[in-house]
C-alpha cells in the first residue's frame, strides 16, 4: 500500500533544496523532508511545509474527493497526491503511520481467536490422544491375531508381514481421524476475511465480531453521514429580525467554526460563500469565547459580547429561548422538505434561521431492502427533528425511527433492543456515535 521508494531533499540553510535523492521509504527519519509528485503516493505521515495539491485519502478515510492541502496540513502515509508537487516533512515514520497501524490492526485481527476456534481447540486437546490411542490399539488388534495365525494368511500382502500390515491400519486411522481441518478451518476462514475486508476498506476487529455478524436481528442507522452523503448544504435562510444577513451568517459561522459537526461545516462554508458574494475576500471567522457543544442540540459561544446559540428546538429550550409562532411555522416547514432547521438566537432571542439538506446515499434504500430480505431488522436513531426524520426514513423504507436523541439516548436505545435478547449492530461515523459503538454487539 506505501510506495517502495521516496524523494528525499537536502536543504540548505535557508531552506532550499540543493539535491534530490531517491531512497527506499524503509530508510525514512522523522523529519525528513520529501518531495512528493503529483501522480504517487504518500511515503509517511507529514506535514505540508510547500506547494499546494489535492490528496486522494479514500483508503484511510473513506472521503471520495480529494482533499485540497496546503503548508500546514498533515497529510497521511499511503495516499495518494492528486495535482500539485507539494514538499513534506515527516513526522511519523515506520510503524507509528497512520497506514502501519491499521495493518497491524488487521494483523492483530487475523491473530485473535474466535469463540469457535477456542471450542475447535477445546476439542483437539482430547480429540488428538484418543485417535493416537485408536490408533495404537487398531495397529494392536492386527498385529496379535497376525502373529497367532488367526486370520487367513492370504489377506497378508506379499511384500509385507503382519507388523507392517497392522502398523498400515493403524496409520490409516490416523490419517482418516486427523483433526487438521478442525483446527485450521476457522483461522483460515477468519484470515482470509479480515484481508479480503481490509482490501475493501473494512477494518474487521477480530474473529469474535465475525462470528457474532450472522447472528445480527437489528441494525441501528445514524442519519447523517450514515444514510446521507454527509455533505450537507445551506439550502435556504430566513431572517426573524432587523439584523443583516450576513451579520448573521457570520455570528452563527463563527460560533460553529470550532465544531466539527457536519451541519457546523455547511455553515462555515454557505458564509464564505456569502461573503464572496458581498465582495468580501477575507474567510476568516468571527473570534469566538466560551465555546461549548451541547451533544444533540447545537453550540453556544460568545462572540464580541453577545451570547450566540445555534442549533435545534432542544437548545432553544434548554437556555429558555421563546420560539414565536413565526418560526414555529418556519421550522414545521423545512422540516416537511426532509430538511434540517438550525435555529439561531443572540442574546436569547431567534434572529434567524437556517435550512440544511443533505441528500440520500444512492444505495441507501437498497440496503434497507437488502437487509430486510434478509430478515433484519433497520432502525434509525438520530438527534435531528422527527419530521426530517420520518421523511428521510420513509425515502429508504425504514418503518422504525427515533428522533431527536442524544449520544447517550443511542447507547440507551441498543441496550433496550439487547434487553430483548436481540444482537445489535450500530452504523455511525461521527464521534456522537461512540457510546452507541461501544454498546453495540
Amino acid at each position: 500500500l506505501a510506495p517502495e521508494t521516496a524523494c528525499l531533499l537536502t536543504l540548505d540553510k535557508d531552506g532550499n533544496a540543493i539535491s534530490e535523492t531517491e531512497i527506499s521509504t524503509q530508510l525514512l527519519q522523522r523529519n525528513d523532508v520529501i518531495k512528493i509528485v503529483p501522480g504517487t503516493k504518500v511515503p509517511v505521515d507529514g506535514v505540508v511545509i510547500k506547494g499546494q495539491s489535492h490528496v486522494n485519502e479514500s483508503m484511510i478515510t473513506g472521503e471520495a474527493r480529494p482533499i485540497a492541502k496546503k503548508p500546514g496540513d498533515r497529510v497521511i502515509g499511503g495516499t495518494v497526491n492528486d495535482n500539485g508537487c507539494i514538499i513534506v516533512k515527516a513526522t511519523h515514520v515506520g510503524s507509528e503511520t497512520a497506514l502501519s497501524q491499521i495493518v497491524q490492526l488487521v494483523e492483530a485481527a487475523q491473530l485473535a481467536r474466535a469463540p469457535v476456534q477456542k471450542l475447535a481447540d477445546k476439542i483437539s486437546r482430547f480429540f488428538v490422544p484418543t485417535v493416537v490411542v485408536a490408533a495404537f490399539l487398531t495397529w494392536l488388534g492386527w498385529f496379535i491375531p497376525g502373529q497367532l495365525h488367526l486370520y487367513p494368511q492370504q489377506w497378508i500382502p506379499k511384500a509385507m508381514d503382519s507388523f507392517e500390515l497392522a502398523l498400515q491400519f493403524g496409520i490409516s486411522v490416523l490419517v482418516v481421524a486427523c483433526p487438521c481441518a478442525l483446527g485450521l478451518a476457522t483461522p483460515t476462514a477468519v484470515m482470509v476475511a479480515t484481508g479480503k475486508g481490509a482490501s475493501q476498506g473494512v477494518l474487521i476487529k477480530g474473529g469474535n465480531a465475525l462470528e457474532k455478524a450472522h447472528k445480527i436481528k437489528a441494525i441501528i442507522f445514524d442519519k447523517t453521514g450514515t444514510l446521507t452523503v454527509g455533505k450537507p448544504s445551506v439550502v435556504q435562510t430566513k431572517v426573524f429580525s432587523k439584523i443583516p444577513l450576513l451579520e448573521l451568517c457570520d455570528l452563527a459561522a463563527g460560533a460553529e467554526a470550532n465544531s466539527e459537526h457536519p451541519l457546523s461545516k455547511a455553515i462555515v462554508e454557505h458564509t464564505k460563500k456569502l461573503k464572496e458574494q458581498y465582495g468580501s475576500h477575507s474567510d476568516h471567522m468571527m473570534e469566538s469565547r466560551d465555546f461549548e457543544v451541547h451533544p444533540g442540540a447545537g453550540v453556544s459561544a460568545h462572540i464580541e459580547g453577545r451570547l450566540v446559540l445555534v442549533g435545534n428546538k432542544r437548545l432553544m429550550q434548554e437556555f429558555e429561548v421563546p420560539l414565536s409562532p413565526e418560526v414555529e411555522a418556519y421550522m414545521s416547514e423545512t422540516e416537511e422538505l426532509a430538511r434540517t432547521c438550525v435555529l439561531v438566537a443572540i442574546d436569547k432571542i431567534i434572529c434567524g434561521a437556517l435550512a440544511v439538506s443533505d441528500p440520500l446515499k444512492p444505495k441507501a434504500g437498497q440496503v434497507i431492502s437488502y437487509l430486510k430480505s434478509m430478515g433484519i431488522s433497520s432502525i434509525m436513531v438520530t438527534g435531528d427533528n422527527w419530521a426530517t426524520a420520518k421523511s428521510i426514513a420513509k425515502e429508504v423504507g425504514i418503518s422504525q425511527v427515533f428522533a431527536e436523541i442524544d449520544p447517550v439516548g443511542k447507547a440507551e436505545k441498543i441496550k433496550d433492543l439487547q434487553m430483548q435478547g436481540l444482537t445489535v449492530a450500530m452504523v455511525g461515523d461521527g464521534v456522537n456515535d461512540s457510546p452507541a459503538l461501544a454498546a453495540a454487539d
